[in-house]
């Protein structure tokens, strides 16, 4: 998405669209969730905050698509009366587009209906308009003033009917008023959060309205809808790819208690901020700001979460199970019991998931076993946390595929339930992981691999639900 210089003038074969409407109902909201771009324009909740046009210029391989985001109008009903007085004193009947270009030529376009010239003289220079209704506001008659003002540029327009998911609204009035002013054709867009097909709806109701450009936009809906599927695949592989370098992460630690807690406190944080890590990459892939999400933030610089990771509580309010041995922030009573070739396990010893994973099959044990004679043992993740890493970051990724670039309250993550995650077994690639370390890229003999590859395109596969 290209900005577009003030006065640059598209070229012939671009598909132009003014987004138009009252003040402060949404127009560039809706081409903030059009382009993906959550810095494109401004937005705020008061009239009149964009003043000027502002174009944007849409790239899609060979497709190009030049949006315009027009200033509100104010004073539609004292304008519909002065666009009377102009045809009465012009001695002739004249048509809709000849009557907005004489006004257009009058003293008060520069005046007093300042804002309003600006929208009719870019919409006149448009393929067609889109009209942006807040249905959370009846109709009024400067909509239906506005309406017919609008009409009178002889370019197509289509309503859209944004702020659908607030309660009390009025969306079917509006639908009415509109079919006797004989739009039809509307379409139905909540900028804040869009269906997950919204954008591809969107370009396919253009397509029936606009008969030359049909091929241009049926082509932008497909490209919606694919461009909508690979984002969901690359969060999927992100999020694949945290969880196999946190399974098959390690670290090895002398049996004395003190440094094993040392050893797991900097574990725990290196966890965090691999999730961290996760989530701003997640971010990036969606074009939102990390400022956008606050819930739960890592604890970076000493700062603690109000839910952490490794608590018994996070873990419960995300409906995993929690063992007996899975106790919040204690590591006494874990012993290597040589002779018995097991761990015995106290009460505390699972503490934020410590797993012995040494006897998973002698020819893996090899180093471990040799490690444990010496006095050494390895800590792991243990699988209740790989299963709160999964449930949080699935959440975190419904959330944003549901997300509009227009919305301005914080990222709250999905409330989906995650079941499969909460209830059944671990999918294989992150057991197998477990005996790989130099799969996880926070172990100092990371390396990649064909093997690690398949996994997590297996673990890719599985988080799809």
């Amino acid at each position: 998405m290209d900005k577009l210089k003030p006065g640059l003038k598209s070229k012939a074969d671009y598909l132009k669209l003014a987004v138009v409407g009252h003040t402060n109902t949404g127009k560039t909201s809706l081409l903030r969730t059009l382009l993906h771009d959550a810095d494109f324009g401004e937005v705020a909740n008061a009239p009149a905050t964009t003043r000027h046009v502002e174009g944007a210029l849409l790239r899609l391989g060979d497709l190009k698509l030049q949006w315009y985001d027009t200033p509100g109008m104010e004073d539609s009903i004292a304008l519909l009366d002065y666009l009377d007085q102009l045809q009465q004193q012009s001695g002739s009947r004249l048509d809709g587009p000849a009557s907005i270009e004489r006004f257009l030529d009058s003293p008060e376009s520069s005046a007093r209906f300042e804002q309003e010239a600006r929208v009719l003289r870019q919409l006149l220079h448009c393929d067609a308009g889109l009209y942006v209704v807040d249905v959370r506001e009846p109709v009024r008659s400067k909509h239906r003033d506005e309406l017919a003002v609008l009409a009178r540029c002889g370019r197509p327009l289509i309503p859209v009917l944004n702020f659908l998911h607030s309660t009390d609204n009025y969306s079917e009035d509006w639908k009415s008023v509109l079919s006797r002013l004989g739009l039809h054709l509307l379409i139905e867009f909540d900028t804040v959060a869009p269906a997950i097909d919204g954008e591809q709806q969107l370009y396919q109701k253009l397509a029936l309205v606009l008969d030359d450009y049909q091929q241009i936009l049926n082509d932008l809906a497909k490209g919606a809808q694919q461009r909508r599927q690979h984002r969901r695949l690359q969060g999927q592989e992100l999020l694949a790819e945290m969880l196999i370098d946190i399974s098959a992460f390690r670290r090895q630690s002398s049996t004395d208690e003190d440094e094993s807690l040392r050893v797991w406190e900097t574990m725990q944080d290196e966890v965090r901020r691999r999730e961290h890590q996760f989530i701003r990459d997640l971010l990036n892939l969606y074009r939102f700001h990390e400022s956008d999400y606050e819930e739960d933030r890592l604890p970076i610089s000493g700062e603690r979460w109000e839910s952490d990771l490794f608590s018994s509580e996070a873990l419960m309010d995300m409906g995993i199970r929690v063992g007996k041995g899975f106790a919040a922030g204690a590591m006494a009573g874990a012993t290597v019991d040589i002779i018995t070739g097991g761990l015995s396990l106290g009460a505390g010893t699972l503490v934020g998931g410590i797993v012995g994973g040494l006897w998973q099959g002698a020819e893996k044990v090899g180093n471990r076993l040799l490690g444990m004679l010496q006095g050494y043992r390895e800590l792991t993740v243990d699988d209740p946390v790989l299963r709160l890493l999964a449930i949080r970051g699935l959440s975190l990724l419904d959330a944003l595929d549901r997300r509009g670039h227009a919305a301005q309250d914080r990222i709250q993550r999905s409330a989906n339930s995650y079941k499969s995650w909460q209830e059944e077994a671990l999918p294989a690639p992150l057991k197998n992981a477990r005996s790989h370390p130099e799969w996880s890229a926070l172990n100092k003999e990371f390396k990649g691999s064909r093997a690690r590859d398949e996994e997590l395109r297996r673990l890719s596969e599985e988080l799809k639900g």
